[in-house]
């Protein structure tokens, strides 16, 4: 089983630089576009987290969510 390194980090940038500078481009407002960006982010990280077992990463992430929803 392969392990998430820089190659990976390095191709979901890309893919991350691309789709922004896509939406930006059809017309998407640029905080709409940084905040499905930054969602989709949340769900990688949150994936990763599950995946390799990090259940005190994902409460942590989930702790800073709430946190961060309630102001």
């Amino acid at each position: 089983m392969a392990r998430f390194g820089p190659t990976h980090a390095l191709i979901l940038l890309l893919c991350f630089l691309a789709l922004g500078s896509g939406l930006f481009l059809a017309g998407t407002p640029l905080p709409t576009v940084f905040a499905l960006l930054g969602g989709l982010g949340a769900i990688g990280a949150a994936t990763l987290a599950a995946a390799g077992g990090g259940r005190r990463l994902i409460a942590v992430l989930a702790e800073a969510a709430v946190r961060g929803s309630a102001k």
